[in-house]
């Protein structure tokens, strides 16, 4: 100790003498850095580090759809962590493993501190692709459609990832060739029409009934729809697809 405020003052007298902020500040630096490293006390291999968060991300990450691929960056080679008994990474509240994230590693013993590296995961898998150009409330065919190999993680939220999710549905609004499909692009057929015959079915603890009606309003699966009965009552069910009306009670 009594060398580094030895040679602390030197830098200090230096400075001084030079008028140079920016030397006054290094010798700081030096200072701060030589008290945080107790003497005799092993530095933190960064590879240990690396490992541990690899490993974590790979456990985090099993169950995606496509290849995944993590890159790490390793812990600074110069830092000035004791060695830990036992790393504990941890991703930040909020945060998922995807895409560019920072995930923190944690050291309770024998001295607590905390670091974070730097981590990409990249999720290789099939998204949708519109082939052509499509116009607004257009229903989307097979032949407008193509699955194409991408990093998920790069694409917006909602993309979709398979044919069925979008043939058959409308379009919201026109959309140009080669655009990855997203779920709020499309619009899901109604399961029910204003004006159709459909039938409502009635059910609760140990019974179930059914009957006809009118629908009153279009509706998609899981929407509510009012229906007009034969005896001119208007009930209040969720449309479900083949016309069909559930009421619970």
């Amino acid at each position: 100790m009594k060398n580094h405020l030895r040679s602390f003052r030197e830098s200090l007298l230096k400075a001084r003498r030079a008028g140079c902020a920016a030397r006054l500040l290094a010798a700081c630096g030096a200072l701060a850095l030589a008290l945080h490293a107790p003497a005799g006390r092993a530095q933190q291999a960064p590879d240990a580090v690396t490992k541990a968060v690899q490993g974590y991300l790979e456990r985090e990450t099993r169950g995606l759809p496509g290849q995944v691929r993590i890159t790490v960056s390793p812990l600074d080679a110069r830092n000035r962590l004791p060695t830990c008994a036992a790393l504990v990474p941890f991703l930040p509240a909020g945060t998922r493993a995807w895409g560019q994230i920072s995930v923190g590693v944690r050291c309770d013993s024998p001295v607590a501190w905390t670091a974070y590296l730097q981590a990409h995961v990249a999720v290789m898998g099939d998204h949708l692709v519109t082939k052509r150009p499509l116009r607004a409330a257009q229903i989307v065919g097979p032949e407008d459609v193509d699955l194409r190999q991408g990093d998920l993680t790069a694409l917006p939220d909602n993309t979709l990832t398979d044919a069925s999710q979008a043939v058959g549905h409308h379009t919201r609004y026109a959309i140009a060739a080669g655009m990855p499909l997203r779920g709020e692009m499309l619009r899901v057929p109604p399961a029910v029409l204003q004006g159709q015959s459909v039938r409502v079915i009635s059910a609760g603890p140990g019974f179930r009934v059914s009957s006809e009606g009118q629908a009153l309003n279009n509706a998609s699966p899981g929407e509510p729809v009012r229906v007009r009965m034969a005896n001119g009552q208007v009930v209040t069910g969720t449309a479900r697809t083949g016309g069909n009306v559930e009421i619970a009670f």
